[in-house]
């Protein structure tokens, strides 16, 4: 069953925790990050991008940027800008975006349940990625920034959330330059928070929904230290790492769709022709086309769109990852027609997530950068719990989730 723990989180004085929150270290690369930081003391950004305050010729993978991650983070306490809350809490993390607001439960996850499957993943992760933040979380000896998990929603819980965003004011609210709001509750009843451990822990499987990376870090660390401390109790804070918690029926899955540079020699009659023996296709003109069920991809190329539909006998929706679009459309055009075999490292295709909508497509073939774009319906939880649940791994680039969290608005020490 699911562990979670309150924690003496780290957190910014209220008139600082906008300036102080920032994307995470991942959706954004050195440059961006410099840009969003300038003349931002406060940005986390300064200690998960550290690179930020280096040379721009530093590898930002040399020991100098960790270290400047842990000088920076030394300075933030100093500074009174990340404090230290007395006693072990819980905390609510609420996120608007298009009028619908998710609530997570923010508190540390187990690196037990993490070892022992308990934690449920869905995508592959790259030794270099996960060694790099691993430096990170030993430097700092802290996890500056939470996973995104969720878990099969529990009646009982979201009436404890519920009644407090109710009943009392958000210790942080504000709206990011994106437009996402961000409200932040302190859970400082003894008896509220025993109560979610509670029935936390009658929840056989947590999954990760967005932090891979990250997740597979901290548990390698907190593992690391485990081996490495002769007096091990298992209530060490490296036993846990932090996390937010969103019930699975409050989350949405956006399209990740696909743009290829060229079609593989074809011409476009070529190509159309090839994909008519497998798809319905049907031309639907120069207005953008968005799918609208499972099974049915958008075309775009020369200009105009297409719909196009998998035939019958094509798929197999009693296979987890078979029923996935992204499998359908690397299968039946991406190998065999465009000879596109590995989407980790073919320089053919590119991914772009349905936040920039479907727009972008259109731009980015329009340019002739591109030669073609496939618009793809969104993965939906079931399908995500389901591969999890049957230890399949989806295809790279399967699911975006939107909003993204601040990274800031609490930090767990593992001290």
């Amino acid at each position: 069953m699911a562990i979670l723990k309150a924690f003496k989180g780290l957190r910014p004085p209220k008139e600082i925790a906008k300036d102080l929150a920032s994307r995470p270290y991942d959706v954004l690369n050195s440059k961006e990050a410099r840009e969003e930081a300038k003349n931002n003391k406060f940005s986390l950004l300064h200690i998960i991008k550290p690179e930020i305050d280096l040379p721009e010729e530093l590898d930002i993978h040399s020991q100098p940027v960790y270290e400047k991650a842990k000088e920076n983070f030394t300075l933030f306490k100093k500074n009174g800008w990340l404090i230290k809350d007395t006693k072990d809490l819980l905390y609510i993390y609420g996120q608007t975006m298009n009028g619908k607001t998710q609530y997570g439960i923010v508190g540390c996850a187990g690196v037990d349940d993490y070892m022992n499957g308990i934690i449920k993943k869905h995508e592959l992760t790259r030794k270099d990625k996960e060694e790099d933040r691993m430096k990170h979380v030993r430097i700092t000896n802290a996890n500056m920034e939470p996973v995104f998990f969720t878990y099969p929603a529990v009646g009982k819980i979201d009436e404890i959330v519920s009644k407090i965003v109710k009943s009392k004011p958000p210790e942080y609210d504000f709206v990011a330059t994106d437009g996402v709001g961000h409200h932040f509750w302190v859970i400082d009843s003894d008896q509220t928070i025993k109560t979610i451990i509670d029935l936390f822990g009658k929840i056989p499987y947590t999954y990760v929904a967005d932090g891979h990376h990250r997740t597979a870090a901290a548990a390698l660390v907190g593992n690391e230290k485990r081996k490495g401390n002769p007096n091990h109790t298992g209530s060490e804070e490296y036993n846990f790492f932090l996390a937010v918690h969103f019930p699975d029926n409050q989350l949405t899955i956006i399209d990740y769709n696909r743009v290829v540079k060229d079609l593989n020699g074809l011409d476009k009659p070529e190509f159309l022709a090839k994909l008519s023996e497998i798809f319905l296709v049907e031309e639907v003109g120069t207005s953008i086309y968005k799918p609208d069920r499972l099974h049915n991809f958008g075309l775009y190329t020369d200009g105009t769109w297409y719909s196009l539909t998998a035939k019958q006998g094509t798929y197999n929706d009693s296979d987890p990852i078979g029923v996935l679009d992204v499998t359908i459309l690397s299968r039946l055009i991406l190998e065999p027609i465009l000879n596109i075999k590995d989407l980790r490292t073919s320089d053919r295709i590119d991914f772009v997530g349905g936040i920039r909508g479907l727009g972008e497509l259109k731009k980015r073939v329009d340019s002739g950068e591109m030669k073609a774009a496939f618009a793809l319906y969104p993965v939906s939880m079931k399908q995500l719990i389901d591969i999890a649940d049957s230890g399949n791994i989806m295809p790279p680039k399967t699911t975006w989730f939107e909003p993204k969290l601040r990274s800031g608005l609490v930090v767990h020490s593992l001290e």
